[in-house]
């Protein structure tokens, strides 16, 4: 894999924000910069920004970017046979000035371009998070009715799709249904929306079922992830943007998990649990994160890529 991640004691400069300036910048989203490498081309960023209840948080994760970026590139390798990726294979550092490459090295991708399916596909394996809130209001999620009596973080009698809005920065996602994200397809992309939607839905219950099955061997349990797909000029549905990473998935390991709680996880839930000590509206400005937080994330975050991967933190 390109570059390396550091290890928990290296020093290292976070990367809060890319400048790259050989290379039109299209926009900056929660954690990820992008820019234009021609007309069929990306070049996507993976900065060290974290978001907590959809808010940028003020201080970087040190080489958080550089451990989704090679947790992506494994799933993405491992993964591929379900469904084409919008991997391309180029070095980022050949598509940015010599100076630049320092900002690319380990935390970025050349891309295709394609043009993204307007809903989150979220799929679940276990009772948590806005799920577990959805189930104690209605006994459902996303209107799919699930058997009376479960407990938080119960494991699911199959996983389910979920989909959600995807929410601007700033912004919450919302839990829709499946019907509503076929007519939202289709509003966006067209006729064939709804065909789409459909492709996504079986396309994220198998990713999250093998990955699922992989991580289990690993000794973690995958709570739940968020996929994102895209469409190319000929309608092939790929896996795009992030996939099974720590801020797209809650991880939990196998020897602390129970019914009843929301069990310690390998996410950025260690820095929603602090932030839910303060006296925040969940709203930006976002407060600072004390040292301590900051550290023991990184060290969270390296260690889930380390015990799924197999690989050395430094030999990514």
């Amino acid at each position: 894999m390109r570059g390396a991640i550091l290890s928990e004691n290296a020093v290292c400069t976070p990367l809060f924000e890319s400048s790259i300036k050989s290379l039109p910048l299209l926009g900056r989203g929660k954690v990820r910069d992008i820019y234009a490498v021609d007309s069929d081309k990306l070049l996507i960023v993976t900065s060290d920004r974290l978001s907590a209840f959809d808010v940028i948080l003020p201080d970087p994760i040190p080489d958080k970017g550089r451990v989704l970026t090679a947790m992506a590139d494994f799933w993405f390798a491992r993964l591929g046979h379900i469904i084409p990726n919008q991997t391309t294979g180029i070095d980022p550092s050949s598509v940015v000035d010599a100076d630049e490459r320092e900002q690319v090295r380990g935390r970025a991708l050349v891309v295709k371009r394609l043009k993204p399916l307007p809903i989150e596909a979220v799929a679940r394996g276990y009772l948590i998070g806005s799920g577990w809130k959805d189930y104690q209001a209605s006994g459902a999620i996303c209107g799919i009715a699930l058997p009376p009596g479960l407990h938080q973080a119960a494991k699911l009698p199959q996983p389910i799709f979920t989909p959600a809005t995807k929410a601007d920065v700033g912004d919450h996602d919302e839990n829709i249904s499946f019907e509503r994200a076929k007519a939202h397809c289709v509003d966006v992309i067209g006729s064939n929306g709804a065909a789409l939607a459909e492709q996504a839905r079986d396309a994220a219950i198998a990713l999250y079922c093998e990955a699922a099955d992989y991580a289990a061997g690993r000794g973690i349990i995958i709570a739940d992830t968020k996929f994102e797909f895209g469409v190319d000029a000929d309608g092939v549905l790929h896996l795009i943007d992030e996939v099974l990473t720590p801020d797209s998935s809650r991880f939990w390991p196998q020897s602390e998990y129970r019914e009843g709680i929301s069990p310690p996880s390998f996410d950025k839930q260690y820095v929603r649990d602090y932030l839910e000590t303060l006296d925040w509206n969940k709203k930006a400005p976002a407060p600072r994160l004390p040292e301590e937080v900051i550290l023991r994330t990184a060290a969270k975050y390296r260690e889930a890529y380390v015990r799924l991967t197999g690989n050395d933190a430094q030999s990514a």
